[in-house]
């Protein structure tokens, strides 16, 4: 299969709303984060070409054990830093990493959406006109929204919320158009769902120190306040290369560790989420351990 960019006019293509805003039946997605091609070269000795092989060969792993689940599930998505280096810094290695990342999800099962989530590798720590172009001419749009399943889903660029100073109006364009799809979660009898790569907090919401891997707090109280309001119950992010995660009165923050390099003491995996009417169940599995059978 040849890559297709499926994040369009603020929504994803393989979801039709028509089909997909009315409940029918339990069903499950799975989230990645950070499988950040490029990484493993940055923290160890690498003498492999290209540099990030052992990125290719855990992503290769992660799409053939979701390619092997059954049921199949709803979706694939991945909460950011597709890949490591910067578009302004290092372009032409950057690119090699897009292709590379192309090149193994394309062998994803086509009935088994890929939904992809931008991170700071992708549109940049403090992101300017041209890194957002150059991430959304490789994978569409930066924040977008979409039904499936019966359940809304909106999926955000947390940079803007995270060190964003260059591109003011690009910052607010994306705050009034989350007003607007939070007033359709208010809307939803069944709990809207988040996609983000830095988490709002990583433990403790109340936390008050300024830190790199989470949003200042001043700008996380009151935008959880704001998404608690319109009825979002989960928010799942990546970022930390660590699972991590807690809960702001009802929301849950759910930070899932990376496919690929880690920080901390989990193994390269995935997170299988079960979504149901009333509640969303989620375990974390190893790559080698992702359950080839789901139940619901």
């Amino acid at each position: 299969m040849s890559w297709v960019v499926k994040a369009v006019n603020r929504t994803h293509t393989d979801f039709s709303s028509e089909t997909n805003k009315e409940w029918k039946e339990p069903f499950f997605f799975v989230q990645g984060a950070d499988t950040q091609f490029g990484m493993f070269a940055d923290f160890t000795e690498v003498t492999t070409e290209p540099k990030w092989a052992k990125e290719i060969e855990l992503a290769e792993l992660a799409v053939k054990k979701v390619n092997e689940m059954r049921p199949k599930p709803k979706f694939y998505v991945i909460c950011g830093d597709l890949c490591h280096d910067y578009y302004d810094k290092e372009p032409d290695v950057r690119a090699a990493q897009d292709a590379d990342f192309k090149k193994v999800y394309s062998k994803l099962d086509p009935t088994i959406p890929l939904v992809c989530v931008c991170g700071n590798h992708d549109v940049g720590d403090n992101p300017t006109y041209e890194s957002v172009r150059k991430y959304t001419s490789n994978y569409g749009d930066d924040y977008f929204s979409f039904h499936a399943g019966g359940v809304f889903f909106i999926c955000i660029n947390s940079q803007f919320y995270h060190g964003a100073t260059n591109t003011p109006d690009l910052v607010q364009a994306q705050d009034e158009w989350l007003d607007r799809q939070l007033a359709v979660a208010k809307q939803s009898e069944i709990p809207s769902i988040m996609f983000q790569h830095v988490p709002w907090f990583a433990s403790d919401p109340d936390k008050t120190e300024r830190n790199y891997f989470e949003i200042d707090h001043d700008i996380r109280k009151r935008m959880l306040d704001k998404i608690l309001a319109a009825g979002v119950k989960y928010v799942f992010c990546g970022h930390l290369h660590y699972n991590a995660g807690g809960k702001y009165k009802q929301l849950e923050c759910v930070v899932t560790s990376a496919t690929g390099y880690q920080l901390g003491s989990d193994t390269h995996g995935l997170r299988v989420v079960k979504v149901y009417r009333d509640k969303v169940e989620h375990k974390y599995y190893p790559l080698a351990d992702l359950p080839a059978e789901v139940s619901l």
